[in-house]
This record gives structure tokens, sequence and C-alpha cells, in this order.
């Protein structure tokens, strides 16, 4: 079994990382302390492990992805956490934007459609102490209508159609933060709030790159 090691070497490491973030344009002293604060090297592949504080994106299992510092920070920056915020996430994937959420002292649902990924992951939070993140096996483009409604909803695959199930499990004057666009091309990264009488404000943050949210469970 792996163990959770974290070593100076990779403190050191994640300490850089954060100094690059600031350089690139992430402000929230929020978001860059909660990111200092995860071993990001144990939600890669050991093979991996070496490059875990390059601002890469890398492969993890189910063919899905560990998005890029970068994203997970400017992301992380938008949901502009308060504290007990109860926020839900789409697509677990690793556990480390959840984390990150989680150290930002939001109430942490994810939800994963792959069950092998789901149950390693949840298992890799249970062991680094995140065991109060809520993990759910089930189809993200559902959400979880039974825990509705969610201050903040984030998704973390690219989508190219509106997610209005989602945004209906959205409290008033909440919002939902997902990438927007065809998944063979870049996606903006968009923020639709959820007003009064059902009115939605819409903006827009920059292009970023995801794998596509699909739909059902494996």
């Amino acid at each position: 079994m792996r163990s959770f090691e974290d070593n100076y070497r990779q403190k050191g490491l994640r300490r850089k990382l954060i100094e690059h973030l600031k350089e690139k344009g992430i402000k929230s002293h929020a978001v860059l302390d909660a990111m200092l604060k995860i071993p990001r090297h144990l939600f890669l592949d050991k093979a991996f492990e070496e490059w875990a504080y390059k601002d890469f994106a890398f492969p993890i299992d189910c063919d899905q992805t560990i998005s890029q510092p970068f994203t997970v920070a400017r992301q992380s920056e938008l949901m502009d956490i308060r504290p007990k915020d109860k926020v839900l996430e789409i697509g677990l994937g690793s556990g480390y934007q959840a984390c990150v959420l989680h150290n930002l002292e939001a109430k942490v649902y994810s939800i994963e459609r792959h069950k092998t990924l789901h149950d390693k992951t949840s298992h890799r939070l249970k062991g680094l102490g995140y065991s109060s993140i809520r993990t759910f096996y089930g189809d993200g483009f559902q959400g979880l209508p039974l825990l509705a409604p969610f201050d903040k909803i984030l998704i973390t695959a690219a989508c190219d159609e509106i997610p209005e199930i989602l945004i209906s499990q959205l409290k008033e004057d909440g919002f939902i933060i997902f990438p927007y666009g065809k998944t063979n091309d870049s996606q903006i990264m968009t923020k639709i709030t959820k007003l009064k009488n059902g009115v939605l404000k819409t903006e827009e943050f920059g292009l970023f790159r995801f794998v596509p949210m699909l739909k059902g469970k494996v």
C-alpha cells in the first residue's frame, strides 16, 4: 500500500509552485494557502510523482486527468468560498480539487461516474484525513437532488450544453462555475448566477481545456 509521505523536499517544491501561481495572476491568499497544505504528489500515479509540482495536468485512472494547478487555483478563486458554503463538485477525479475546496472551509459533496475511480479516491481522501468530504458514485448530469439546494456548484469537465438540471439545484443567488464549449477545442470558463425569479446572469473568465463531461455511470 502506498504511504502518505510528505517530506521537506516536496514541501519546498510546493512553495515554489505557489510562487509560480502568484506570478501567473492568482491573487486569493486563501486559495494559495489551501493549495500549499495539500501534497499533490499523493494524488498522482507514482510514475509522475517527480513532476507533481510542475504546472501540468497529468493522466489518472479511467482516462481522466488531474487539472494543472493554475486551473485548480483559478476555478477555486472564482468559487469565492465562504466558510460552511454547501458546494457540489461534479467530477471527483483524483480528489485534489475537492481537498482545496475543503481547505477553504466548504462543505463538499462530490460525484464521480467511474466506480473504480470513485472507490480509489474515496480511500485516498480518508487516508489523508479528508473523510468529511462526501463522495458519491453517480451521474454528474443529475446532480444530487435529494441534498439540494447548494450554495455553489463546480463542474470539472467540459460541458457542451448549459447544465440546467444542476442550475435548478442552486439556492437563490447561488452560482455554478463550469468550462463551456465543444470538447475538441478550448472551453470558456463560465459562471451562471441564479438570481430572483429564476433570472440567470452569465459571466465569462477566459479559455481552458478539459476532458468532456459524459452522461451515465461506468
